[in-house]
């Protein structure tokens, strides 16, 4: 049987499509990458997955047959780590789920599954700190701008938080790793892509962009925290522990204002 090379579109749906066509047509998979990412298997044949929705779902639904709500959850959350090669761990732990009569997401005795485990757990805690440590800015347009970079792509789970914090405002976060945003507009949330000027920076506040009045907030509230901040009990090492240093550029309250 030759080995193949699958090649897809990046997103989730076009994973689930290549495992679809992976046990519809009996494939020997050796590697999945999506387009554009150079493969590792140079003498295997390659072939180009188009993302088809149905299969997908059927996919799905297979899986959800087999594993908890939580289990798929860890599942999705692993494959938005964009680790190297996380789509064919990814399989090799669906065909593992999908030999077994049991519910094996969770045996951790299998190389595959504590992979899985370990890396979801690393995007939960990237989730959980992107939310905590976004601070929005209000521009001209009355939208309330934030511009995250974080090292795995959250931006899909992190969402549903702001939509439903934020609600009765308009909003805007922005992955300028990924060059992709979610646009808030008080109804519904969509993906946009847009071309950012360099100097708009990830926190404070340029008066070409952002309204004065929010400029003026945020150098009260980075008056604030150094003024409550007493030097002489500060523990570098416990709050670096509690908000890595990689998270202070998103901090209004860690800004360098003129």
């Amino acid at each position: 049987m030759t080995q193949k090379v699958l090649k897809y579109d990046g997103s989730f749906m076009g994973f689930l499509t290549c495992i679809f066509n992976a046990y519809e047509q009996k494939m020997d998979v050796v590697e999945i990458v999506p387009a554009g990412e150079d493969q590792k298997q140079l003498f295997s044949e390659t072939e180009n997955i188009i993302t088809e929705d149905l299969k997908a779902l059927r996919v799905l639904k297979g899986l959800k047959s087999k594993v908890s709500s939580n289990g798929l959850r860890r599942m999705r959350w692993a494959f938005l780590s964009e680790a190297q090669g996380i789509e064919i761990k990814l399989y090799e732990m669906i065909k593992y789920i999908f030999a077994s009569k049991t519910k094996v997401d969770l045996d951790y005795s299998n190389p595959v599954v504590l992979y899985i485990e370990n890396i979801a757990k690393q995007v939960g805690r990237e989730k959980h700190r992107m939310e905590a440590f976004v601070r929005f800015r209000l521009t001209k347009d009355d939208i309330y701008f934030a511009i995250i970079e974080p090292d795995f792509n959250v931006l899909p789970i992190i969402t549903p938080h702001f939509k439903s914090r934020y609600a009765d405002q308009k909003w805007l976060i922005y992955d300028i790793r990924r060059k992709i945003g979610v646009y808030y507009d008080l109804s519904k949330t969509e993906y946009v892509s847009i071309d950012l000027p360099e100097d708009m920076g990830v926190s404070g506040g340029n008066s070409e962009y952002f309204e004065a009045g929010e400029i003026y907030f945020q150098k009260l509230w980075k008056e604030y925290f150094d003024s409550t901040n007493i030097k002489s009990r500060v523990n570098m090492r416990l709050h670096v522990q509690h908000v890595p240093k990689r998270y202070w550029k998103y901090l209004s309250e860690k800004s360098p204002f003129a």
